[in-house]
């Protein structure tokens, strides 16, 4: 396998790390990208670009990160509060009356970003055509009554989480929330990060599909406990009711799909967009300020919710809009604050080290929080920190 790229000294590791995964583990094509004190210290990808094709991964190739887009998207809720343009302990239905139906009135806006907001499920699933219409999956939500009772409990919002965030960004603002991520982000610094791909980047972004690797140890990946199998396979569960909230889902290669924005799950980035932008959330990169400030990335990652997951059923932990370092998602120390994609893509950012980290993929496994090529990835990274 030809890897392509760099790495500063001290950083092999993590080349090694990812000629495994191409080795081992059953990777097709995938990039890797790791930020130090808003430097970067590994750029690396190989493979191919598409999952099922010849032509090769190139420098700029993009990917669907899946739910890694839900850390992309709760920097717009921050930055909003940050700005003093959005309050946290508001009433959801403060900026959106019509929420307020079927009980909602106490749900607030930190409820939808620590995912106790008790809205998980659609008792009507959207069709993906539905599910494309930005109107469609706020009025399905606006019109559900909660799981449980808001505030109490949590559970990953698996495809309602978009919903709720896109329609508090477009009441506050007027735009989506992936038109306000390209004006305000990633359009004025550059990155190769997009919600809703403009046409003239659709030739840079790789086709993706399901790719089968040996069985790892540990975590979700490995031996799932009975009772997280049974949830998968009952249909009645809120675990497969929250991941059925569209049905079908729609084919991640379809144009259409990925012009549209979808907040929980159709983001598009390279791994040094990923990484850039996690870069740039803790502190100054090059050409760029920090988005937040130490008060805000304490919110991002100060503990909102952990225990046993009413959606995941595994212990889960979050902070505002981010999955926290634990035995279900691990990231690089217990101060690091990230998302994983279903399947594969992670990003995170560390601010005790100044680690910021981005991992893309066309080749999605059967993983939820924790593949093992990203892991494996991240251990190198430690490894090679000394951590």
């Amino acid at each position: 396998m030809d890897v392509h790229g760099t790495v500063a000294e001290g950083f092999e590791p993590v080349r090694d790390a990812f000629v495994r995964n191409f080795a081992a583990l059953g990777e097709r094509g995938a990039a890797v990208t790791v930020y130090r004190d808003g430097q970067r210290v590994v750029d690396l990808w190989a493979g191919t670009k598409d999952v099922d094709g010849t032509d090769p991964w190139e420098r700029g190739t993009a990917q669907v990160v899946r739910s890694a887009t839900k850390g992309v998207a709760a920097a717009v809720l921050l930055l909003l509060h940050q700005r003093g343009q959005l309050d946290l302990d508001a009433p959801v239905g403060h900026y959106w009356p019509e929420f307020k139906a079927q009980g909602k009135e106490r749900v607030l806006v930190r409820h939808v970003l620590n995912h106790r907001a008790g809205l998980p499920v659609l008792d009507q699933p959207l069709t993906p055509e539905q599910a494309l219409d930005p109107l469609r999956g706020p009025e399905a939500v606006a019109a559900q009554a909660p799981a449980w009772e808001p505030g109490t409990d949590h559970g990953y919002h698996a495809l309602t989480y978009g919903w709720l965030l896109d329609e508090l960004v477009r009441r506050v603002t007027g735009q989506g929330t992936g038109a306000w991520l390209a004006s305000q982000i990633a359009g004025p610094l550059g990155m190769d990060l997009w919600l809703g791909l403009p046409d003239a980047q659709a030739g840079r972004v790789g086709r993706v599909g399901r790719v089968e690797g040996p069985a790892p140890a540990g975590g979700l990946r490995a031996r799932p406990k009975r009772s997280v199998t049974e949830a998968y396979e009952d249909p009645a569960s809120l675990t497969r009711r929250a991941f059925a909230a569209i049905t079908p889902f729609p084919d991640q290669n379809d144009p259409a799909y990925r012009a549209a924005a979808l907040p929980a799950t159709n983001a598009i980035a390279t791994a040094d967009g990923l990484a850039r932008f996690y870069a740039t959330l803790i502190g100054d990169t090059a050409g760029a300020a920090r988005l937040f400030t130490p008060e805000t990335v304490e919110l991002a990652r100060a503990e909102e919710s952990a225990g046993p997951d009413r959606v995941l059923v595994v212990g889960t932990r979050f902070g505002l809009g981010y999955m926290l370092h634990g035995s279900a998602s691990p990231f690089l120390t217990p101060g690091s604050f990230g998302h994983p994609g279903r399947g594969g893509a992670l990003g995170f950012a560390d601010p005790d080290t100044g680690i910021a980290f981005g991992y893309v993929t066309n080749g999605f496994r059967k993983t939820v929080t924790a593949d093992p090529r990203a892991q494996g990835l991240v251990r190198a990274v430690r490894g090679a920190l000394g951590l």
